[in-house]
């Protein structure tokens, strides 16, 4: 990890909220309208699905996505509840990584380098909610972002920026 990159971007939180919804492109419109929002950015899918967006309500940030249910990523409507996931980010994500299976968390997805900039993991807490825990370790560009995800989807890789 460089020290010269923070371990949470500029303008983030430690933790940012993360939802999963049925048509995120209508999702970002409707909280544009309702809450204010602002579009900061979007990662669209070959598929059309919304792989990852952003956007700012008051000072902060909030990501969201459309469902995946390939990979178990659905919205209320499809599952009966609130699929909301958590991202925070700290100093060390490998420690953090270790402390939260020793208290007890499940292993979701293993710590690994993200084509996006971060490493990051994910974890199950014992109530079933769902945490990435991540490290910001090198700044992206949009151009290289999109040029990475590609290549990783091409070679049956990673999955769309869940956190």
């Amino acid at each position: 990890m460089s020290a010269s990159v923070p371990p949470v971007p500029e303008g983030y939180h430690s933790i940012t909220p993360y939802i999963v919804v049925d048509d995120a492109a209508k999702a970002i419109e409707f909280y544009a309208a309702a809450f204010d929002a602002s579009e900061r950015m979007r990662l669209p899918m070959p598929d059309g699905r919304l792989g990852h967006a952003e956007i700012n309500i008051g000072d902060s940030i909030m990501m969201l996505s459309d469902e995946f249910p390939e990979m178990g990523f659905q919205g209320p409507k499809a599952i009966g509840g609130c699929p909301t996931h958590f991202l925070i980010y700290i100093p060390n994500v490998d420690e953090a990584f270790q402390k939260a299976v020793e208290a007890g968390c499940e292993v979701v997805r293993p710590v690994a380098d993200q084509f996006y900039g971060d490493r990051s993991g994910m974890v199950k807490d014992p109530f079933g909610h769902v945490w990435t825990l991540s490290t910001h370790i090198e700044d992206v560009s949009m151009e290289e972002i999109h040029a990475r995800m590609k290549q990783s989807a091409g070679e049956g890789g990673d999955e769309p920026s869940q956190g």
